[in-house]
């Protein structure tokens, strides 16, 4: 057993070097090109960070030693297995799943510091300081909500619990009971009531539930933003930890990923249209009954080979992929149709809006698997003019941001959402497995245009008939 081996100022600027390696990373995370560079920056900094913490220990016992090598060890091995078998289809779930385990991580390390401040350096005149009481409330509000609301998340993003709004009646009652009652015991912990431990307890339990409140009433079309938020609010646990141990490398990387999740809620959120408080407040996508859809008017149904002669007689197409394509897993078959149209002299190009799929770059990264060239993906805002110019806007399962009823009906859920406009190409190929609503529980008006027809099938089988018949 032997002291720290580096002294607190290396330990800090050592610390300070991690988060830099930090920041570079989610720079880089920002453009397809970079994003392998930023991961690998990423890495380093981690490593940096776990190097710094274990030689900085202050007690080297065998036990202490053994317990840090067994959880990395531990945390590694699960990380790579997952990495390695998990489905990018499914790599919103395994997101929603770090970010429960992030809100756990808060919540134990919370508890550990309530149970044993002494060993945390928190006590003063023998009672935890104010100052770190509520650093450990705020771990065990923010860290709990995280938790339970990612693991409602998780669960709906698998199809264990329906995506639909679970609507509970006094929903917002019952969150702002729980609020009162967390900030009550919290009060009472702050002037020293004598039941800590009940009253800690109860703040995390109660905790747990305002994460539940909070997220099932949230339909499958916010889930998008409702990923970014969770990944903000395991961001924010994390620092408030990170201040509680007195870990610079917690609080930098906390609040890299806490802002940065917040930021990219915020844009999500202005690219639906809708405001945070709605998102949060839950409901979005429960308007419209079953018994409102309009599958009973005219719509045309086409083959492969209808698809395939369109494409082939066009000069310009536009591919717009949903959340059908990654059902399907159909980004290679489709990426195989499009080399063969371009051998023809055809330019294709790639239209991504903001919020399709089920995370933030859902489609950015299945494409990138199927090695589509970065510049032929473009961005909303930079493509939207284009479809009145194309010849065919080829649709695969992107279902509500492709909804013209949210320019044209007032009365719409998702009225004013910027969508991609491909209703003004000539033709509108859309492929989808059925005249099925959405994830926002409203029917599309794309099908029944004079200008669309509709493949219906499985995404990644009629890809593949469109392009044998080409």
């Amino acid at each position: 057993m032997f002291n720290n081996l580096i002294s607190v100022d290396l330990e800090a600027s050592l610390y300070l070097l991690s988060g830099v390696f930090f920041i570079l990373g989610i720079r880089g995370l920002s453009s397809p090109e970079t994003a392998r560079l930023g991961n690998y920056l990423s890495m380093s900094g981690m490593a940096l960070a776990f190097s710094v913490t274990i030689l900085s220990l202050k007690d080297y016992s065998f036990i202490n030693l053994a317990l840090i090598i067994a959880g990395i060890s531990i945390g590694g091995t699960i990380g790579t297995v997952l990495s390695k078998k998990v489905a990018m289809t499914d790599m919103p779930q395994m997101v929603a799943a770090l970010n429960s385990m992030g809100g756990l991580s808060a919540v134990l390390v919370a508890w550990a510091a309530f149970l044993s401040p002494g060993a945390f350096e928190l006590v003063f005149n023998g009672h935890i300081k104010s100052s770190s009481m509520v650093e450990l409330l705020l771990g065990i509000l923010v860290g709990a909500v995280t938790f339970s609301g990612s693991v409602v998340a998780f669960l709906k993003l698998q199809g264990l619990m329906k995506s639909a709004p679970v609507i509970l009646p006094f929903r917002h009652l019952l969150s702002i009971g729980a609020l009162a009652v967390i900030l009550s015991c919290s009060y009472l912990m702050l002037m020293g009531a004598e039941s800590a431990q009940i009253l800690f307890l109860v703040i995390s339990i109660t905790s747990l539930l305002l994460g539940l409140l909070l997220i099932i009433p949230i339909g499958g079309a916010d889930m998008p933003v409702v990923i970014a938020v969770l990944n903000s609010y395991s961001g924010f646990a994390a620092a408030i930890i990170g201040f509680t141990l007195g870990n610079l490398a917690l609080v930098i990387t906390g609040a890299l990923v806490g802002s940065s999740g917040a930021i990219l809620s915020y844009i999500m959120c202005q690219a639906m249209n809708r405001s945070f408080f709605s998102v949060i407040m839950g409901g979005f996508g429960d308007e419209v009954s079953s018994s409102e859809i309009k599958e009973t008017r005219p719509v045309k149904v086409g083959s492969a080979d209808d698809a395939a002669f369109i494409l082939k007689n066009a000069s310009s197409v536009i591919i717009v992929p949903g959340y059908g394509m990654a059902v399907a897993r159909a980004q290679n078959s489709l990426k195989e149709m499009v080399d063969k149209l371009k051998e023809m002299g055809i330019k294709v190009t790639y239209a991504i809006h903001p919020v399709a799929g089920r995370m933030p770059g859902h489609m950015n990264v299945l494409l990138a698997e199927a090695d589509v060239p970065y510049d032929d993906i473009y961005e909303l805002s930079e493509i939207n003019s284009d479809f009145a110019q194309a010849d065919v806007a080829f649709v695969v399962g992107a279902n509500d941001v492709t909804n013209p009823a949210a320019k044209s009906d007032p009365n719409s859920p998702i009225f004013g959402m910027p969508i991609l406009e491909v209703e003004n190409a000539k033709t509108v190929l859309f492929v989808k497995r059925s005249l099925g609503i959405g994830y926002a529980g409203i029917d599309n008006d794309l099908f029944y245009r004079e200008n669309t027809m509709m493949l219906l099938g499985d995404a990644k089988k009629m890809s593949e008939d469109i392009s044998s018949s080409i």
